[in-house]
């Protein structure tokens, strides 16, 4: 009896593998595109802009407010199509963003850079479900490794997309970082391809009608509760702290390629862990890893605030990207605990349309607080929040040990 399951884990695993190295590569792809974005989205903003600068960070939010949009419809495509159909069409559909992103540069106009650059936060919401598609096929054990696995495809990311940044954005010169964004739109279309090769089941559609539990009791529990706070903060704190990045750096004398760079290195940290975070999970828990993901989150502001030269950026933003990547990966691997297999997409919809409409809200105010009350004032709000979530995870921790010594 027990050879079965062996040997029916074994061809899950194997299939899984496969699945999430082509995800790792699709996000490798995909997730250049936020790089993108995000090293280049203030300072066209700025540049567009006349003497009110606080504005300039609209393009990186309407970058996350598309994701925070597209979470939900992304979640009802690939439940009714499919992950594999979902995946590349919004692969065609960031293509077309990004061209229509390099024509607004090339017009100096800044509504529709704002809603081109919406439009491929959209998209973005499709590669966030690049880890939960990694986990369909996985078994349990495999589940954090595979969700891992596609997350360090943004190690690539981190390279990519920067680089792309400094190796094109004067490829129009004077008009700076056009050449950039149709450098994207290739990328999009490489994904395009790699993403044809996947093998994840379609839904059938008995199953995908026989729903599961009620929403409201899912997340209505105390698991769902903590990982989906932990993700919310990880997430909002990291796209708050990093959005101001690139103008308080020019703000404090340093260039454009300095900018690049420091995204460069946060993308990396953010991605770099998760080739053993996974392994970490299995060893130490879920919970651990969120918390020390925290205090990591804590510790980028502390650096922050102790200096203004690019060395302090630069540790600060990879203690930023380490911090995410534990909190973060230890968040979703909660959330997969919170539901069952017929539960997943709507379960993961929510999730994300949570994360990123709140993503979306620290985007939108992290312009105005650096324009209004300075670089020190971004980094202190972090402190709070991280503080929030540490309680959090000991209330969980106390609650279930209860549960279980009752």
């Amino acid at each position: 009896m027990t050879a079965i399951p062996s040997s029916a884990a074994f061809i899950d695993d194997r299939l899984a593998k496969r699945n999430a190295m082509l995800l790792a590569v699709a996000q490798a792809l995909g997730g250049a595109a936020a790089s993108i974005v995000f090293a280049t989205g203030s300072l066209i903003g700025a540049s567009l802009l006349g003497s009110d600068k606080s504005l300039a960070t609209l393009p990186i939010s309407c970058f996350v407010l598309g994701t925070a949009f597209g979470t939900l419809p992304a979640g009802v495509i690939m439940h009714r199509f499919g992950r594999r159909a979902g995946f590349m069409g919004a692969s065609l559909f960031g293509a077309s963003a990004s061209m229509a992103a390099a024509y607004a540069v090339f017009t100096a106009d800044f509504p529709l850079f704002c809603l081109a650059v919406f439009c491929s936060g959209f998209v973005g919401a499709f590669v966030q479900q690049f880890r939960f598609a990694a986990a369909d096929t996985a078994s349990e054990g495999f589940k954090p490794k595979a969700i891992s696995w596609v997350l360090a495809g943004g190690v690539l990311a981190g390279v990519v997309g920067p680089q792309t940044v400094i190796w094109t954005k004067d490829l129009f010169s004077p008009i700076l970082f056009a050449g950039t964004y149709l450098a994207q739109g290739g990328l999009a279309l490489i994904s395009f391809t790699i993403l044809s090769f996947l093998r994840i089941p379609k839904p059938v559609r008995g199953v995908a009608k026989a729903g599961g539990r009620p929403l409201g009791e899912i997340v209505a529990q105390r698991r769902f509760i903590v990982a989906a706070a932990c993700a919310i903060t990880s997430y909002a704190l990291m796209n708050l702290v990093m959005t101001a990045t690139p103008l308080a750096m020019i703000g404090c004398g340093l260039s454009e390629t300095d900018a690049a760079l420091a995204i460069q290195w946060h993308v990396l940290a953010m991605f770099g862990p998760s080739f053993f975070t996974g392994n970490l999970i299995s060893r130490i828990g879920k919970e651990r890893i969120v918390a020390l993901g925290l205090l990591l989150l804590a510790g980028c502001s502390a650096v922050a605030l102790s200096g203004l030269d690019v060395g302090h950026f630069w540790a600060a933003l990879v203690l930023l990207g380490l911090g995410w990547n534990f909190a973060f990966i230890g968040a979703t691997s909660m959330l997969t605990d919170t539901y069952r297999h017929e539960e997943r997409t709507r379960v993961q919809a929510v999730n994300d349309f949570l994360v990123f409409g709140f993503v979306a809200a620290a985007s939108f105010s992290s312009g105005k607080l650096l324009h209004t009350f300075g670089w020190g004032t971004v980094n202190v709000l972090v402190f709070p929040f991280t503080a929030l979530c540490v309680v959090l995870l000991v209330w969980l921790v106390a609650g279930e040990r209860k549960v279980v010594a009752s």
